[in-house]
């Protein structure tokens, strides 16, 4: 039997109407459907002829193991299949898509990319806020919250930027993540925003300062998936324009 491919699909935020004309197409040939947590389901509907699988990732929770995935992905592009590896967002931000490409590539089968509408820009400017300003940040720096070890971001380093910082599975170490950024010298007063479920129906946010942030988060029952974005840029935020100014802490 003839090698199949692999799309690997970048399935936008969460809105189903953000997901790209590319993807509809990938997904309307594909097999097989290889389903993250965070997908939402309602884009299956341009998948009409595929078996769905899940192999879905949250933190916290019970994981499909990586290796697993990738192994499944060779077997069924072996078979001849035309499989679609469905994530969240941007299958290169955050996703592992550079880790299933490389071992893709390994094996011998076809894989092509479709990019998706990351989180970190998409929930941002549900709110208004964008991610790069003239005159407020000459750039935006993606970040984990997640990592440790040799691989922890320099938090010092960041609070030193001058640019917009978008931080991805940050929550649960946010108080921590706060402490380094104001250690390194970024201001108390910094605007700063976390948004859940950006895009969705359910999209929670808050609109804080830097040294509010971990208790806005709590007094508003926030939690995971969330987007943190700090910086000056959050003073655009909508929500910030129709209810008070943000204060300002000493």
């Amino acid at each position: 039997m003839s090698r199949g491919k692999v799309w690997l699909i970048g399935a936008g935020p969460g809105d189903p109407e953000l997901l790209t004309l590319k993807a509809v197409r990938a997904l309307s040939e594909a097999d097989v459907v290889l389903l993250d947590e965070l997908v939402n389901r309602a884009v299956l509907v341009h998948a009409p002829r595929a078996r769905v699988v899940e192999v879905g990732k949250r933190g916290g929770c019970k994981s499909t193991p990586q290796a697993f995935i990738e192994r499944l992905m060779v077997r069924l592009a072996r078979a001849g299949k035309i499989v679609a590896r469905l994530k969240g967002g941007d299958p290169f931000i955050f996703g592992r898509g550079g880790e299933e490409m490389l071992v893709l590539r390994a094996a011998g089968i076809d894989c092509e990319i479709v990019s998706g509408i990351t989180s970190g820009i998409a929930a941002s400017a549900s709110l208004g806020i964008p991610v790069t300003h003239r005159g407020l940040a000459p750039g935006a720096i993606f970040v984990t919250g997640h990592s440790g070890g040799e691989l922890a971001p320099d938090w010092a380093q960041l609070a030193r930027s001058r640019m917009t910082l978008v931080i991805y599975m940050g929550m649960t170490q946010l108080p921590r993540i706060v402490a380094a950024l104001r250690e390194g010298g970024l201001a108390a007063d910094t605007p700063a925003a976390a948004i859940q479920n950006g895009t969705l129906d359910g999209q929670r946010s808050v609109v804080a300062t830097l040294s509010t942030l971990a208790q806005a988060v709590t007094v508003a029952g926030l939690a995971s998936p969330a987007i943190l974005v700090i910086g000056d840029v959050v003073s655009l935020a909508a929500v910030a324009r129709e209810a008070e100014p943000l204060r300002r802490v000493a």
